[in-house]
């Protein structure tokens, strides 16, 4: 989706995204933040990661969705509220023209704390 070589913080992976896309990154990385203050970020996997004793959630930008990767257990568990996304083992796309659900995010952020 974007160059990444070079790409060392969140804001730079944002940055170097389509614009259009750029506003939903930045509200999807207020949403994590939010769900757990003492979380830090990074890139891991090329990709921006929060991380809280060990990697919590990456996402990344593709050409039609945001992906969000949570892991294969948070998966299992929210099953029953991400009906609505395409979904595979760990991870769940978001299609771009589809509003971030607040709620199911700082869910699942806040579980994949609790497990670790």
């Amino acid at each position: 989706m974007q160059e990444k070589i070079g790409v060392l913080t969140i804001d730079d992976y944002i940055s170097a995204c389509p614009e259009d896309i750029q506003p939903k990154l930045k509200e999807l990385r207020r949403i994590i933040s939010n769900a757990e203050p003492e979380m830090t970020e990074k890139i891991s996997w090329q990709m921006p990661t929060f991380y809280l004793k060990s990697n919590v959630i990456h996402f990344a930008a593709h050409k039609k969705h945001i992906g969000l990767y949570p892991g294969p257990k948070a998966i299992e568990v929210f099953s029953h509220r991400l009906e609505s996304y395409k979904t595979s083992k760990g991870a769940i796309q978001i299609p771009n023209d589809t509003p971030l659900d607040r709620n199911l995010i700082r869910d699942i952020v806040r579980f994949n704390i609790e497990i670790r």
